[in-house]
């Protein structure tokens, strides 16, 4: 089994990681001849939330090379902390404007290098960072994770969860938008409702004993069609946490599968030739007072 990449694009992966760290502790990455896979799939999650990932690798790596008896997959679980922890050592190439101040290091990496490796008997995906420290000294870093190689058997259990049809595609606005109101909206409900019909209306709404308040968009994408609106009541935290994603998102779109699920596919660049896209499942919840 082999595995050796040059990560090309370190800030969108380290965007990507970052925006799934907020689910779940640990997370499984799968990689193939042509994909590699984020999953959250924890039954524990807040919410009953998952997120499931999948980024050509072209977009990311250089130098990509595989091999193993699965079928040149390779499938394997970490720590999504430690994960963020090693590409942040890659100096400012991981840095955008809003975290640039706190984790830029001594040195600039002009190339990081991940690969499978084995110290004292432990898997371990491997970081070599190459680079001139600010003094104009070569510089190289190594950082390890620990990780588990699931075994084949187990990775062909890995499935996304089965849903209906959709009945409603709406185009959303900007997260970081969006993240503001349900933040606002947090204190005062458990239980958000995501509204949604063809004609491109979006309602997000909270209904209490004590209040009820509710935000609508309109001309979300969709050419006038019925106006019926379609519903999914979902955790007001498990949103939240779907809206950290907007690190990584230039468009997003909301399918509801009314009373089932909200599937919201957040894209890495623009869909026509996006890189990839992270696909969040978010099921319903049972609330008395809808």
């Amino acid at each position: 089994m082999r595995f050796r990449a040059t990560i090309e694009n370190v800030p969108i992966f380290y965007r990507l990681i970052q925006a799934v760290e907020k689910l779940q502790k640990k997370c499984i990455m799968k990689f193939t001849e042509i994909e590699m896979h984020v999953i959250c799939n924890d039954d524990a999650n807040e919410g009953g939330i998952q997120v499931w990932s999948v980024v050509k690798v072209d977009t990311m790596f250089t130098s990509y090379r595989i091999q193993s008896n699965a079928n040149n997959a390779i499938t394997l679980t970490l720590s999504a902390e430690a994960l963020l922890s090693a590409l942040r050592s890659s100096s400012s190439s991981a840095s955008s404007s809003s975290v640039a101040a706190a984790i830029i290091p001594s040195y600039d990496a002009d190339e990081v290098v991940m690969k499978l490796a084995k110290k004292n008997e432990q898997a371990v995906l491997s970081f070599e960072m190459y680079g001139i420290s600010r003094s104009g000294r070569k510089v190289r870093v190594a950082h390890d994770v620990r990780i588990d190689v699931m075994r084949p058997t187990e990775s062909d259990k890995l499935h996304e969860p089965r849903c209906p049809d959709p009945e409603v595609h709406v185009l959303l606005p900007p997260l970081l938008k969006l993240r503001t109101i349900v933040e606002r909206l947090r204190p005062l409900s458990d239980v958000l409702a995501l509204r949604a019909n063809n004609s491109g209306v979006l309602q997000l709404s909270i209904n209490t004993d004590t209040v009820k308040l509710e935000t609508q968009w309109v001309k979300c994408g969709n050419p006038p069609t019925p106006t019926k609106l379609f519903c999914v009541l979902v955790s007001i935290r498990s949103f939240l946490k779907f809206l950290n994603s907007h690190v990584v998102s230039a468009t997003t779109i909301l399918c509801l599968c009314h009373n089932h699920c909200a599937i919201l596919y957040v894209y890495i660049g623009e869909i026509a030739d996006a890189g990839g896209v992270l696909t969040y499942y978010i099921p319903t919840v049972i609330d008395g007072d809808e």
